[in-house]
């Protein structure tokens, strides 16, 4: 049952990223330029999200005690701000603004058919592999792992 759910919210959010245009890198650009060409489109796509999901959290959500679909919250404890953190955001910022696409729109593209994204999206992947692998070997944390 958590695979079919995973399997749903994927699709409605692939759907979603899809039908709003956050897939297409040149819209993405165009929201991220705000002293040049500059294109609102995207602040309200984010917006409808907002006005969807805080009723669901304020009147759903944040009654829940446990999760839906499996038997405890999965929360990081490291809680504190550091170089690694910095670095790891700024890169993925980095690369975000000059691709123009983050990494869920881009595996949506595929879907939708934008096979030129395969090249991000791999270079996506060794990034992630590379990064776990990093990160084990400094032994300061282990990467997620999803069941």
């Amino acid at each position: 049952m958590k695979r079919f759910i995973a399997f749903v919210s994927g699709i409605l959010f692939g759907t979603g990223m899809i039908v709003s245009g956050m897939g297409d890198p040149a819209k993405v650009v165009a929201f991220l330029d705000i002293f040049g060409a500059w294109s609102p489109d995207l602040a309200f796509v984010m917006g409808g999200a907002l006005l969807v999901f805080a009723p669901s959290y304020w009147l759903v959500i944040r009654k829940k005690q446990s999760p839906v679909c499996t038997d405890e919250f999965c929360l990081n404890e490291n809680k504190k701000i550091d170089a690694q953190l910095i670095s790891g955001s700024a890169l993925f910022g980095l690369g975000w603004g000059i691709a123009g696409i983050c990494p869920g729109p881009a595996v949506s593209s595929i879907a939708n058919g934008s096979f030129g994204i395969l090249g991000f999206v791999l270079t996506m992947v060794i990034g992630m592999l590379i990064g776990d692998a990093l990160l084990t070997k400094q032994g300061d944390s282990k990467p997620v792992q999803q069941s």
